[in-house]
């Protein structure tokens, strides 16, 4: 549960990566907010208790998960399910964010009217995920929202999943 957890958790900051035209996100250290909420109630279960879970790790698990994280340029947040990324100036100028290396996601932007952008993306693995969704990045540049619809495979059934995604400037550096 955890790994598909943090799978949807990447495939959600992945898709931050085309958020305005004339807007682009300000550079440094950024906090990334996601709920999700399942079509099946029991799921919606899971995700709190693995939320709940993840909330009360003991100190040297936490850090066993920082350090698995951090290879991949993310941070457990301050805030119940968040992370922090670096977005680099020249992530920045193409409205992207950090991936895992190698990762093996598309984003494709399907709409783009002022700080608000329509995309779809897919990610392949085991089991491949896919979805659309929309952001709203703020006039400073500092702050962003969003919903993303996303579809994958959860135990060999097919799953849907509304994730709301907020994002908000900590700070210059890195």
């Amino acid at each position: 549960m955890k790994s598909r957890h943090a799978a949807l958790l990447s495939a959600a900051l992945l898709v931050v990566a085309g958020t305005a035209s004339a807007q682009k996100l300000t550079p440094g250290l950024w906090e990334n907010a996601v709920t999700m909420k399942s079509g099946d109630a029991k799921r919606n279960e899971q995700m709190a208790k693995a939320q709940a879970m993840m909330a009360s790790l003991p100190a040297d698990q936490r850090k066993m998960m920082e350090d698995m994280m951090a290879k991949n340029g993310v941070a457990l947040g301050a805030k119940p399910n968040s992370v922090r990324v670096c977005i680099t100036p020249e992530m920045a100028s193409r409205h992207e964010v950090p991936q895992k290396e190698g990762s093996k996601c598309t984003h494709k932007t399907l709409q783009q009217s002022g700080n608000k952008v329509k995309y779809s993306f897919s990610c392949e693995g085991n089991p491949p995920t896919t979805g659309e969704g929309e952001y709203t990045l703020a006039a400073d540049s500092k702050s962003y929202t969003g919903v993303n619809i996303v579809s994958t495979t959860v135990q060999g059934k097919p799953e849907r999943m509304e994730m709301t995604v907020t994002g908000t400037f900590v700070a210059a550096d890195c």
